[in-house]
């Protein structure tokens, strides 16, 4: 049964209170209207526990806004929730409509730096190669919206959102992103549930990351970023001591990133999160280890640009082309899919911090 406002209420009980859900709890379609943000789609969740979030419909369906009881989660760039019409798909273009937002997908077919690679198994003798811009094009391309609302599940109540995100090009990939969102009403969480199908004719490159985006003021002097790992390695040459706990912006400060292969837990879960003992506060992520063998956190604490990233990836810093001789580079069969999935929630209370941690804690050692 959901809590809200501290009691416990069923069903019944809860529609005697009111005469619809979106009194106290909703999910709601709205289109922005001005600047470059005009026409894109979101859908407005709020649960009731004073956790709210939008998803940006014609960016992925991916997570933008997050708060709780008015405090910001996510981080958000200069650039707004732009429209994917105003996207650079060459090299560093992706940063051109880099809103932040709580998650930004990045995939289907490439994430990380760019690259140039082969194409031959396309079969198009014009396209020998093709290239490849920051984490490829998916948070840019819009979702047919398949579905929301309320379900209830005997005396729960559930807010849900379905989408389908086609990457597509003639003589190309084309790939589906098929995602469901889910929260319950009371809740301070939601739960992704993403499948990947290869839609088209070729047997075409796949690789995946969540890049789950937090800022200020979780994010912030004296916070605490808590990895499942017994050791890490820097992707440049800055100290691993002391790098999970976080300092004041700086006008000079140059991105740094920490990898890791996470440890799981029996069932194969791992846990990160990020908390603010000042606060109070903390967010934490769960993922399953088979899905994503490999995690980093992004640590960029430049004014204005200042936020961690949490990351859970199909792959190695070092990107595609390091994947291909390893033998990682996953390649989907047509009518092949891979599944993931992805929890995101808040982390309230010291005692519920300390529990956390040690949690997180137990797998490091």
């Amino acid at each position: 049964m959901p809590t809200l406002f501290g009691t416990e209420f069923s069903r019944r009980e809860l529609q005697r209170h009111i005469g619809r859900i979106d009194q106290v709890a909703g999910v709601r379609l709205v289109t922005l209207g001005d600047g470059a943000e005009r026409g894109v789609r979101v859908l407005e969740f709020r649960t009731g526990s004073g956790f709210e979030f939008d998803v940006i419909v014609d960016r992925a369906f991916d997570v933008g806004r997050c708060e709780y009881r008015g405090m910001a989660l996510g981080f958000q760039s200069p650039v707004g929730f732009a429209g994917p019409w105003y996207y650079e798909p060459d090299g560093l273009g992706w940063l051109r409509n880099f809103g932040g937002g709580l998650l930004a997908t990045c995939g289907l077919d490439h994430t990380l730096f760019p690259v140039e690679d082969t194409a031959t198994q396309y079969f198009y003798p014009g396209r020998p190669t093709a290239t490849y811009g920051l984490h490829g094009r998916i948070s840019n391309r819009p979702a047919r919206l398949t579905g929301y609302g309320e379900r209830w599940e005997g005396d729960e109540c559930i807010l849900w959102a379905e989408g389908e995100v086609l990457q597509a090009m003639a003589m190309g990939e084309a790939l589906l992103l098929k995602r469901r969102i889910e929260v319950g009403v009371g809740e301070s969480r939601l739960r992704i549930n993403d499948e990947v199908v290869n839609v088209g004719p070729y047997v075409t490159p796949h690789m995946y990351l969540y890049h789950v985006n937090v800022g200020f003021p979780l994010v912030d002097g004296g916070a605490e970023v808590l990895v499942p790992a017994a050791s890490v390695t820097p992707n440049g040459d800055y100290p691993v001591d002391g790098w999970t706990l976080l300092e004041e912006p700086s006008p000079t400060y140059s991105e740094r990133v920490y990898y890791f292969e996470p440890t799981a837990e029996a069932d194969g879960t791992v846990p990160m999160g990020l908390i603010n003992r000042r606060l109070g506060l903390g967010i934490y992520e769960l993922f399953r280890k088979e899905q994503m063998p490999i995690a980093w956190v992004w640590r960029q604490m430049g004014d204005g640009n200042y936020v961690v990233g949490l990351e859970p990836s199909t792959n190695r810093v070092a990107g595609r082309l390091d994947a291909r001789p390893r033998g990682e580079l996953i390649e989907l069969a047509p009518g092949e899919s891979r599944s993931y999935t992805l929890e995101l929630g808040v982390l309230e209370g010291a005692s519920t911090l300390d529990q956390f941690a040690a949690r997180v804690a137990a797998l490091a050692r």
